[in-house]
């Protein structure tokens, strides 16, 4: 989980009108109405309203300036970040309705490791982005987001992910540069098509796909062009999906960009989500994994529902620590205990190798000494205890490779899988947008 993307928000629904008696206003006769706030979108039983819109407005201008971004037509942006307030706002509706929530105190603890992540102590985090005008209140609100966000990806999407052996022999097969070790600068751009879309809605959004290519190819700036055409959470970071091994991009992207040089752009893209542009900003050599560092661990794991909280869940595994403190035998409270399927080999989870485990639960095992317990860890899974038995450096075998065939696959089908659950929540909502509205 990236915890700085700040794409997914928390919002709350704000004053709609405010009635001020004619006393406020001075002493003429009778009483006026003053409104100074209205609405520009109705999702489901929320509202979002100009001011919040306007706020949003202010923020995107300041980001895209700081980042050297021409700033697009102002009706083009509002339009844009409308639609990623609706469809925030509709995720976040999903996760209330789960009962997901996310405490201040495990809140401080994921800033804290984010400030410690980058050399600095919460207050210095703090000092940064005032500095960088991010009120620090805002910044809570969006991590708590990203919190809530990475839970429900792998509540709906990451659980239901199946991959093949016939998948990985296909991967495994493919001709350079999908097998080899190579990884590409990408960005895109996402024109949106609602799901059962009538004919002339998808030519619609076809039309405005095209008219974005055709920008592109003038010469328009593509950081600009994603702000003005976007639809994908990235749009105001220029729709920069950043340094990724060809095996884990969307497969519509790696095949788009196989004949492509560096500056290049795809044609107009189709999947389920809608239609892509694609541009290939650089592609390196990627890092040559002869022999990898790994680590043979166990765990427990309890899992937080809506009837097991936050502070249930650590306190359960607390209690477990304290009896291991004191001499318990791992593998029999695991079995007893843990609600991962390696409970029934005592936790044991095998030799793991970087990347084989959530980055959360990587992080903490790494800086255990062998035979060490971890205090409780959080993940997108719950809450953990980690002991480390032994580590050892091994060369990436033929075995080692399917893994890692696997985990690019899971990575690939949850990355197309969850832009498709987000899709459908927005569709599923019942939105009115009334922005035009005077």
């Amino acid at each position: 989980m990236i915890l700085l993307n700040k794409n997914w928000i928390a919002a709350c629904v704000a004053t709609l009108l405010l009635v001020l008696p004619a006393a406020t206003w001075g002493q003429a006769a009778g009483k006026r109405v003053a409104t100074i706030d209205r609405i520009v979108a109705v999702v489901n039983n929320e509202v979002i309203t100009r001011n919040e819109l306007n706020v949003r407005m202010a923020r995107a201008i300041s980001q895209l300036q700081r980042q050297g971004t021409p700033v697009p037509a102002r009706a083009d942006l509002e339009r844009q970040l409308l639609e990623r307030m609706i469809t925030d706002r509709a995720v976040v509706q999903v996760a209330r309705e789960n009962g997901m929530r996310v405490d201040d105190t495990e809140l401080d603890r994921a800033i804290d490791r984010i400030a410690k992540d980058n050399q600095m102590v919460t207050a210095q985090l703090q000092m940064a982005l005032e500095k960088d005008g991010i009120p620090y209140s805002r910044f809570r609100e969006d991590i708590r987001g990203e919190i809530i966000l990475a839970r429900l990806r792998e509540r709906e999407v990451n659980d239901k992910i199946v991959v093949t052996d016939s998948e990985i022999d296909n991967l495994l097969a493919a001709p350079q540069p999908e097998a080899a070790n190579v990884e590409s600068n990408v960005s895109h751009i996402l024109v949106r098509v609602p799901e059962n879309a009538s004919p002339e809605q998808v030519q619609e959004r076809l039309a405005r796909a095209e008219q974005a290519l055709a920008q592109l190819n003038s010469g328009a700036d593509f950081r600009q062009a994603a702000a003005s055409f976007s639809e994908a959470p990235d749009a105001l970071q220029g729709g920069a999906m950043g340094w990724r091994d060809n095996g884990q991009l969307p497969t519509l992207f790696a095949e788009a960009i196989q004949g492509l040089k560096p500056g290049g752009l795809s044609s107009v893209l189709r999947s389920p989500a809608g239609f892509h542009i694609v541009k290939l900003n650089d592609r390196r050599g990627g890092k040559q994994a002869v022999a990898v560092q790994q680590t043979h661990a166990r765990h427990m794991l309890i899992k937080v529902t809506e009837i097991v909280s936050e502070s249930e869940g650590r306190n359960r595994l607390l209690n477990l620590k304290e009896r291991l403190d004191n001499k318990s035998d791992f593998a029999q409270l695991a079995r007893a205990n843990s609600e991962d399927t390696s409970a029934s080999r005592g936790g044991d989870l095998g030799w793991l190798s970087p990347g084989d485990t959530v980055p959360e639960f990587e992080r903490a095992m790494d800086k255990l000494k062998t035979g060490e317990i971890s205090e409780p860890v959080r993940s997108p899974f719950g809450w953990h205890l980690i002991q480390v038995l032994a580590r050892r450096t091994a060369d990436l075998s033929d075995e080692r490779k399917r893994l890692a065939a696997r985990q690019t696959l899971r990575e690939r089908k949850g990355e197309e899988a969850f832009q498709e659950w987000i899709r459908q929540t927005r569709d599923r909502a019942y939105v009115e947008v009334r922005l035009d509205e005077r």
